[in-house]
């Protein structure tokens, strides 16, 4: 709690400089509120795992659409009760999801994921979920570096993924990769969609080599780097402007992802010495020794001053739980993976609440 209140001083000082650091660990309750209403007065974010001897949801060997990098038993993981663990709200039960009714509610519309890898791991989560209602259905898979669609024939359902790290645009420019905190020319492309469900974080953190920008810039003036809380706050505050211009609310729906955490660090759940290598079983605590992300308090300070509905995944806390379901080394990845999610998995616990979220 110290460093979480030193962290959000910090961001006050800079960001919010008018809200105090408690006011902005209680605006972190925002998102929940908006999913209390649209859920039917239910708050389905906040519960805890249960042990479910009939999950999972598919079968890793019969879809056809899930990466090596997240088939974590095509790559041979020993255990597989991560697997069983199904996601119960206190107050109320989720829905089954039927991928039936999925399709024929989104006939003929357009869904577009976009985002980073963690939004491909959605994408895929939910092609699996509607692939096990519909096993015989035809589909087309166009794939292509940083696009995908997937078209789900007889009922023209198009999900379709935009790989984006920032939302916001990176450029070549002639001093160097520069990203462009006050530009988002990408969002031509998501204009038209009937579901937008958008997703950024992980990369705002990459520093060194896997930092895939030299510069930042922002109202012509070009930055060497800053605060990467206070970069992502102009960064969605940029993609925030997007959404009020361009999004008809009677047309488009809108779904933020929301902040998907990693265990590489053993302390934010109380085990100092571990990652999430050799995880069995979630952290079934209620209350997440790591506390809010920093990032998700900025998040939700965005989405409070937009003007359009946008309806946020709050996914952070019971992901936090889950650090006995990432890939960790079993998948076709560079190293240890506490960052991605296996499949079947957790995503599909999302996907689940997004469905909730839709049918509800």
């Amino acid at each position: 709690m110290v460093l979480f209140l030193l962290q959000a001083l910090f961001v006050a000082a800079f960001v919010f400089p008018h809200e105090t650091a408690a006011e902005l660990y209680l605006n972190t309750s925002t998102s929940a509120a908006v999913g209390r209403k649209l859920a039917g007065g239910c708050n389905i974010f906040q519960g805890k795992w249960v042990y479910d001897d009939t999950y999972p949801l598919y079968d890793f060997s019969t879809c056809p659409f899930i990466d090596d990098e997240f088939n974590c038993l095509k790559y041979k993981r020993p255990d597989r009760t991560y697997l069983k663990y199904r996601w119960q709200p206190f107050s109320c039960n989720l829905p089954s999801f039927n991928g039936v009714n999925f399709l024929e509610k989104w006939r003929g519309k357009k869904i577009i994921f976009v985002g980073d890898s963690l939004s491909l791991n959605m994408w895929q989560s939910l092609s699996c979920m509607i692939h096990s209602s519909v096993p015989n259905a035809k589909t087309s898979l166009i794939r292509r570096e940083g696009l995908a669609k997937l078209t789900f024939l007889d009922y023209g359902v198009n999900l379709l993924l935009y790989r984006t790290q920032y939302l916001v645009d990176l450029e070549r420019q002639q001093v160097g990769r520069v990203l462009k905190l006050d530009s988002i020319k990408n969002g031509d492309a998501w204009r038209g969609a009937d579901m937008l469900i958008f997703n950024s974080w992980h990369w705002w953190t990459h520093t060194g080599s896997s930092q895939p920008w030299d510069y930042m810039e922002e109202g012509g003036k070009v930055f060497k780097d800053m605060n990467r809380l206070i970069a992502y706050y102009k960064g969605m505050t940029t993609w925030a402007r997007w959404v009020n211009r361009n999004i008809d609310p009677s047309k488009t729906k809108v779904f933020f992802q929301g902040i998907s955490p990693v265990h590489y660090v053993g302390k934010d759940w109380n085990e100092p010495s571990k990652t999430c290598v050799g995880q069995r079983q979630p952290y079934f605590g209620v209350k997440y020794p790591a506390g809010t992300p920093m990032a998700a308090v900025v998040l939700n300070k965005v989405l409070s001053r937009i003007k359009k509905p946008v309806y946020l995944l709050d996914i952070t806390l019971l992901s936090q739980y889950r650090k006995d379901a990432h890939p960790v080394y079993y998948g076709l990845h560079n190293g240890l993976d506490c960052s991605h999610w296996c499949l079947p998995g957790l995503p599909d616990t999302w996907n689940l609440l997004l469905y909730t979220a839709l049918f509800t």
